[in-house]
Parts: structure tokens; sequence; C-alpha cells
């Protein structure tokens, strides 16, 4: 069952640095990971989703790679998660099958059902809050999450363990949390306490 940390990688070129830090959060447990990486390219995107998609295997977490297929299928991902501007979602079903897909669909609860019908195991809306990664995102209301789509949905955008528990008792199924877990000065303690939010 898809419920609980769902933890971003954050945009790190020192791929060291970024499996150091990954590991942490995957000892003291989390739910899925996402590698996502807006900056660097492709190459060396690929050398870095191959030792994380390795590492979260290791500790038996499902291991998705943000916006793009190919490297998802390449490394051998459990899937991939798609935004508007990220190709068609049924031909991306096609394509992985046994997979999991997941579909950004910001504020929109009729591009969430459309997802659903086009083969997505999980959605995600946001930002539920102002986010440091997305400033000009379209906010979404916390209403989305009561909607019963069938499939889990996914909170996303400047969360926090402060703000966390208002998105659980909306009906946030995945807590996805970059800058709040990956700069915590104690990673490991900050997973521990999104993990006590859905005890």
């Amino acid at each position: 069952m898809m419920r609980g940390l769902y933890a971003i990688t954050p945009d790190l070129a020192d791929t060291a640095l970024l499996t150091a830090k990954v590991e942490i959060a995957l000892k003291a447990g989390v739910a899925m990971l996402q590698y996502r990486n807006k900056d660097l390219a492709k190459d060396k995107r690929l050398l870095q989703a191959k030792e994380l998609a390795a590492l979260a295997r290791g500790y038996g977490v499902p291991f998705i790679v943000n916006d793009d297929l190919d490297i998802a299928l390449a490394v051998g991902a459990n899937g991939v998660h798609l935004g508007k501007d990220d190709g068609d979602l049924a031909a991306a079903r096609a394509k992985l099958s046994g997979k999991i897909l997941g579909a950004s669909c910001y504020a929109d609860i009729h591009k969430a059902r459309a997802a659903v019908r086009a083969g997505a195991d999980y959605i995600a809306f946001g930002s539920v809050y102002p986010s440091s990664t997305k400033p000009g995102a379209v906010r979404a209301p916390l209403e989305l999450f009561a909607h019963d789509l069938g499939v889990p949905r996914c909170a996303i955008g400047g969360i926090t363990v402060q703000n966390a528990p208002a998105l659980v008792r909306a009906g946030a199924d995945l807590l996805a949390v970059i800058s709040d877990l990956f700069d915590a000065p104690d990673i490991a303690a900050r997973a521990s306490q999104y993990r006590s939010l859905f005890r």
C-alpha cells in the first residue's frame, strides 16, 4: 500500500553526497523514493538514477523516476511520475506493464479523474503550501484530498513536519517532501517524525 513519506531527491550534482543523504532516509524508513533533478544533463541523471535504483532496491523501497520514462526503463525503476508536459499517461502506462505510474494533477480534480482512467496508480495534488522548489505553482486546496479516486492521493509542495498533520487529516496518503527532509540537520530523525504521522 502506498502510504507514508514519499522522499523526493534534492537537485544535487554531487552523486556521493546525494546517495549518502538518500541512504540515511531509506534506512530510517520511507514509503517511496523519487529521483528528481531539473538541473543535470540526461547522461548524468542516468548515472545518478542507476545508483539510486540499486540503493532503493537494497532497502526494498519502490523507486520512481520523475519526468523521464526512458531513464525509468533504463535503470529498472519501479515506475515513473509524469507532469503535464512529460508525455501521454496512457502511452506511458502501455510501456510500464506491472510498474507504478504517478501523475501530477496540480489543483485539478478533473485532471485527477482523467489520470486514473488513463491508468495512473497514484495522483499528486500541489503545491499544497508555498514551495521554494516551485514558487509560482498553483495552490491546491486541502479539500481535494477528500475525493475518493480509488488510488492513493499524494500531497506535494512546501510540506513540513509542522503543516503535514493537516494533510494527513484531509486524506493525503503520501507526503512528497524534498527540502524539509533532505535539508534537515538530522535526516533520520525527520523521516521518523513523518512516519509517526501515519501510525
